[in-house]
């Protein structure tokens, strides 16, 4: 197998700077801030998701119009997203026009301009946003999972409330944007065709600024959640339990349970609760980890009269997992390698990925993940099946 090709610097003017050379036709550019909702407090809890739609707004080179228009006219794709730990403003262009997105991704950190007009207008498209999360129940009940596990704000929705987004002043935005968007907390990431020096050269243009980001202590906690609402038909649940973070030494592990349990349809869970007992169409189980947090969450869409049984029988599988056979253990790591393999096909996926694993201590960790996979222990994963408490939420019809 090809070595792959990839660079890691931190460059005197504070950037950390991550590259993956490619010979495809693509390069995908990424700048991120390592600021996100879980360092935000009760009072402004969403101002990290509202700074991403603003920057798109208009900035001190280009309009609202010409941002979407420079990156789409080359047959680009440019998208942003807020995360607990990060903020990211990335695009996908062909390669011959990579200077052109590192010119755009940097704009939108550096320069917006948070026009008053434009701010309110996209405050009611984010109270919207927030809106539509609630009404959507399978969204509403991943929320509000996350409020049982833990304790605000963490425990809060990363778009905030329509209370927090609503006291969100102008002056508060453009006073947290200038206090956090600095270039010791930027991390500047290109996957695709193009070579280490043009990268560097784009880096070296962020302006030296440095910045503090101070932490929030993130409570890990426990509890059961069971509402009602009109208007829907069916039944939605969700199990959540605390899991390994990125820096435990069973972290991989957590990987493996989580396909085992719930990872697609050869999945336990899909097998024993749609197969064989055809108590629900849709079942699926989530792992979110990071340095800081990690929890896995079941979501079971069903009928409102067998809640309480899939309940019973997500528990008992999560129990059965303490006795984990080798053949399954062995199908497991080679479904998730399989699974990593597909994903590196796609730049923009690989450039995620090596961002999230610079955010949890080493980029590099994403080229070991064949061999970290493979070094778990059969014992490791039967371990986790002792969970130590878990959360509950169901929405059902009234």
């Amino acid at each position: 197998m090809k070595k792959v090709e990839f660079y890691r610097k931190k460059l005197d003017n504070g950037i950390t700077v991550l590259f993956e050379k490619r010979k495809g036709p693509v390069v995908s550019v990424a700048t991120t801030v390592k600021f996100g909702a879980q360092y935000e407090s009760v009072k402004i809890k969403g101002i990290s998701h509202f700074i991403e739609h603003l920057v798109f707004k208009g900035t001190k080179n280009r309009s609202v119009e010409e941002i979407p228009r420079e990156i789409e006219g080359k047959g680009g794709i440019l998208n942003a997203f807020t995360g607990e730990e990060i903020t990211s403003y990335w695009n996908k262009m062909p390669a011959k026009h990579f200077e052109l997105g590192a010119d755009i991704s940097r704009d939108l950190v550096l320069n917006p301009l948070f026009e008053k007009e434009a701010l309110e207008r996209e405050r009611k498209v984010i109270l919207e946003e927030i809106k539509m999360y609630h009404d959507n129940p399978s969204t509403h009940v991943f929320e509000k999972i996350k409020e049982m596990l833990y304790g605000f704000p963490f425990g809060m929705s990363i778009a905030g409330t329509h209370e927090t987004v609503a006291g969100l002043s102008r002056e508060k935005v453009v006073d947290l944007f200038n206090s956090i968007y600095s270039t010791n907390n930027f991390i500047f990431s290109v996957v695709g065709n193009t070579n280490w020096d043009l990268v560097l050269e784009q880096a070296k243009k962020f302006p030296k600024i440095s910045k503090k980001i101070n932490s929030i202590p993130i409570i890990e906690k426990s509890g059961e959640l069971i509402e009602k609402r009109k208007g829907i038909d069916q039944a939605h649940e969700v199990l959540g339990f605390h899991m390994p973070k990125l820096n435990d030494k069973n972290r991989y592990a957590a990987e493996i349970f989580d396909s085992i349990l719930g990872g697609g349809m050869s999945s336990r869970l899909f097998q024993e609760v749609r197969e064989k007992r055809g108590l629900c169409y849709a079942i699926k189980s989530v792992l979110e980890q990071s340095k800081d947090y990690a929890y896995e969450i079941i979501y079971v869409g069903t009928v409102k009269e067998k809640v309480s049984e899939i309940k019973k029988i997500v528990l008992k599988e999560i129990k059965k997992m303490s006795e984990l056979n080798q053949k399954d253990f062995d199908g497991a790591k080679e479904r998730l390698i399989g699974l990593r393999q597909i994903s590196k096909e796609k730049c923009d996926s690989t450039m995620i990925e090596l961002l999230q694993g610079e955010i949890g201590g080493d980029a590099e960790e994403y080229y070991k993940y064949e061999d970290r996979i493979n070094s778990v222990k059969l014992k490791e994963v039967q371990e986790l099946s002792k969970l130590k408490g878990y959360s509950f939420v169901a929405l059902v019809p009234n």
